[in-house]
């Protein structure tokens, strides 16, 4: 097995503070600035597993960041560098309280949401007929509360979020059309790929200055989900499963080994060997997403190794 990294402990120059989510650990600087560190953690059903996946975090960081820079002329976002593989440094954002999922086909949640016979999801009808992975008449959005770690996201309407006071209604309205202008961004640039995007989330955060910016990830195989183009058509006529690059195939595998995340399951135990396929697959998405070879940074000592990179980064930035 690979080295991984599952959890970090620095004590940057500045530092404040630090919050570690289910895969992501946030350390806050002084002047606002945040270093965020993608770890190898991998969560599913809400639920971090106990080995890390080896590489992912590097392609989870390397994916987001150049998603960030492919969009940041429709979408302004808190990105300042990436002075490591596995991190990113920017702004210090005030996070809204939901995630901003959007759909274009009848896929994961949705899917097993519609299978139990709900025809409403989010506040938002669902067409009668649909079959598994069918595409939506339009993409629709179905936010969600945003968990602390151990915790599960959940549905949540559009009017509950205003109604409630999560977020303003002129707010609200921004973090829409920023989420469909990212979805359709997203969505040409899988094309471009031979792929495409099925569904995926965004979050969002207000700087000091009040301006609403994309933060964390964008287009991972964490927070979204592919079809490959080709056969598409093919495999819904013959009502076959669809060939995709995402973290739904891990979804599957705890599915089918009785594990889903809820009180009383264990998770299952993962093998060296499934560990391996898991970053196999990973990698995978960030060669077809990105057009480019993977290439692996040097994990002898990836703590290490960040370190020097980030405090270097400081220093020079100071």
């Amino acid at each position: 097995m690979a080295n991984t990294i599952t959890n970090t402990n620095y004590n940057f120059p500045g530092q404040k503070n630090v919050y570690k989510g289910k895969v992501r650990e946030v350390y806050e600087l002084e002047d606002d600035l945040l270093v965020m560190i993608a770890t190898d953690r991998l969560s599913a059903f809400d639920v971090v597993m106990p080995k890390g996946i080896p590489c992912k975090g590097q392609i989870l960081n390397q994916i987001a960041t150049k998603m960030m820079d492919a969009t940041s002329d429709i979408v302004p976002n808190w990105l300042e560098a990436t002075p490591d593989p596995n991190v990113a440094v920017g702004a210090k954002c005030e996070p809204f309280k939901v995630e901003m999922v959007i759909r274009g086909y009848m896929a994961g949640h949705a899917a097993r949401e519609y299978k139990a016979g709900k025809r409403e999801l989010c506040g938002v009808t669902l067409p009668d007929g649909l079959k598994e992975n069918d595409a939506f008449p339009e993409p629709i959005i179905t936010p969600a509360t945003k968990a602390e770690m151990g915790d599960h996201d959940e549905d949540i309407s559009r009017e509950d979020i205003i109604g409630r006071g999560i977020v303003s209604e002129e707010d609200y309205k921004v973090l829409e059309d920023y989420t469909r202008k990212l979805f359709q961004r997203g969505t040409e640039i899988a094309a471009e790929r031979e792929l495409i995007l099925v569904d995926t989330k965004y979050e969002f955060g207000k700087t000091a200055d009040g301006k609403i910016v994309l933060i964390d990830e964008i287009h991972t195989p964490d927070s979204s989900r592919y079809f490959y183009m080709k056969g598409y058509e093919e495999r819904q006529r013959q009502g076959e499963p669809q060939k995709q690059l995402s973290k739904e195939f891990v979804r599957q595998w705890l599915i089918q080994n009785d594990f889903q995340g809820l009180p009383g399951q264990t998770v299952p135990v993962m093998s060296d060997e499934y560990i391996e396929t898991v970053s196999e697959r990973y990698i995978e998405l960030y060669e077809n997403i990105t057009g480019s070879k993977f290439e692996k940074a040097d994990v002898s000592n990836i703590e290490e190794r960040i370190e020097r990179n980030v405090v270097g980064y400081l220093e020079q930035r100071s």
